[in-house]
């Protein structure tokens, strides 16, 4: 009978801390050993046996009242008591939530990415990053007209701002890291994208998949070509694969909609077309979403407050003003439509050309997981359906001039910008703009297609070629296979001017 009330009084016990898992092993084991624990007086094998039996009833009736009352459990700080999915979160090792030596294999990888890609692709990874940012620190260099007309923030030149900066403060501003840390810096920004998204897909499927999907991300070409190069774009990449992890997707278990909206938010401060692929993407969030008022109040327009404040702060620092670049971004692509002055692509481009080249050889993969994909992944596909190096590199304060391209600001009819002036007779206009001696640059940098067309002005005004670096494989228009610098031979006083 001893032995009875005992195992009724244990069972009892367990009832009050049935809520904690852990607790019950406990008490299990205490009953199992007859050992002491937190919270228990003596063995409960042995409760019963020393009392009577009027003892035994109130014991009873004190657990019986002590039933009702709400028992707070402290948290288990130990990885003993962490469940199996908390333990994989929790490995010894980890950073960013996957294994460490993933992480410094990608990191590794990126950096000799950066150094293995050392041609220039479009102007805009020099004139909207480095460049302004050169000028920003030291207060010399030249701003293209799109900073004129302030179509352009400087929340992502401020980037690369804080690392010249940090460099000039050390006096470690040399030629060789100001053109090299940048690039590692947005090396190690595209290394974390790639852990991301790796990350993501094993979530969303399992590990054999995000294992195939990291192996297509690291093997693309295009963005082997692109994501180490300081471009607005590549930013906007890195911060848009960021931002899907956080994404509420199905399966998804890391979603936290103001990670992913500050993100979005920050990429398109970036660059306003960021707001293109993510429209449909922010639309089906709104639609899925049972408490909308919530989500609008308490986290897209905080977040979309505070971003485009800190924009506006940054941005009347460093224009002397307050201005709204993205609405003038907008206002000139867009309502004034001044941004086809470059060229324009017809609908079909994306389609013909776009997608197949940088896509490469994954396009038949592409394809076929077009028709294979999941519902919760054909909001992404909907998603992807929808939407030249001077001061920074010279750190020089030498007077330089060179071609410009600005579009048509004043409604001229017929208007030709500089470089078009140029290039319908290159060998008249040198002539009629170094008409003499002391205007001649001590230097001229241009592009091997156009040497054969002015090699009787290189000849008459004593230049000679003095250094050759490779461009491209693939010439095209005005683009040669090599960049040629030529120098004068000087005699006498000179214009230290660089062409």
């Amino acid at each position: 009978m001893d032995e009875q009330r005992a195992t009724a009084a244990f069972f009892r016990l367990r009832k009050i801390v049935a809520g904690d898992q852990q607790s019950s092993a406990l008490l299990q084991l205490s009953s199992a050993s007859g050992r002491s624990w937190p919270g228990i007086s003596r063995p409960l094998s042995k409760c019963g046996m020393d009392q009577e039996r009027g003892d035994s009833s109130l014991t009873l009736r004190g657990l019986r009242n002590r039933s009702h009352e709400k028992i707070k459990l402290r948290k288990r700080k130990s990885i003993l008591y962490f469940s199996t999915q908390e333990k994989s979160a929790r490995r010894p090792g980890d950073l960013l939530g996957e294994n460490i030596y993933l992480l410094l294999f990608t990191i590794a990888l990126r950096i000799l990415n950066c150094f293995l890609v050392q041609t220039s692709f479009v102007p805009d990874e020099y004139w909207q990053s480095l460049e302004v940012a050169h000028h920003m620190v030291f207060n010399y260099g030249y701003l293209t007209w799109e900073w004129t007309e302030r179509l352009r923030g400087y929340t992502f030149p401020l980037i690369f701002a804080s690392i010249y900066k940090i460099l000039h403060l050390l006096g470690k501003d040399t030629v060789q890291l100001l053109i090299w840390i940048p690039r590692l810096a947005q090396a190690l920004l595209s290394a974390v994208a790639d852990v991301r998204l790796y990350s993501l897909m094993k979530q969303l499927e399992n590990q054999e998949v995000a294992r195939w999907v990291f192996f297509c991300q690291l093997c693309s070409w295009f963005t082997w070509y692109c994501c180490t190069r300081t471009l607005t774009n590549t930013m906007e990449t890195v911060l848009t694969i960021i931002a899907l992890f956080y994404y509420p997707l199905e399966g998804s278990k890391s979603m936290n909609s103001v990670k992913y909206s500050s993100l979005v938010a920050l990429a398109f401060i970036i660059r306003p077309t960021a707001v293109i692929p993510w429209t449909p993407l922010l639309f089906r969030h709104f639609c899925q979403e049972p408490r909308k008022l919530d989500l609008i109040l308490h986290h897209f327009l905080p977040v979309g407050f505070v971003t485009l404040s800190l924009s506006l702060m940054i941005d009347r620092i460093f224009f002397g003003q307050w201005t709204l670049v993205q609405f003038n971004f907008l206002k000139f692509n867009v309502l004034q439509n001044l941004g086809t002055f470059y060229g324009s692509h017809p609908w079909h481009w994306y389609f013909s050309q776009g997608f197949p080249v940088i896509l490469g050889t994954h396009l038949p993969f592409f394809i076929h997981g077009c028709f294979l994909a999941p519902k919760r992944y054909r909001i992404l596909l909907v998603t992807v359906l929808w939407t030249l190096l001077v001061y920074s590199h010279v750190h020089c304060p030498l007077p330089m001039r060179f071609l410009q391209c600005p579009p048509d600001l004043t409604g001229k009819s017929q208007y030709l910008d500089e470089a078009d002036i140029f290039y319908l007779n290159p060998l008249n206009w040198l002539q009629r703009e170094f008409h003499d001696d002391a205007s001649l640059p001590t230097h001229l940098i241009i592009f091997s297609i156009l040497e054969e067309e002015i090699s009787a002005f290189l000849t008459s005004s004593s230049y000679n070629r003095t250094a050759v670096f490779f461009h491209t494989h693939l010439p095209e228009g005005r683009i040669g296979s090599h960049v040629y610098v030529y120098e004068r031979k000087l005699t006498g006083k000179f214009n230290k001017m660089k062409f």
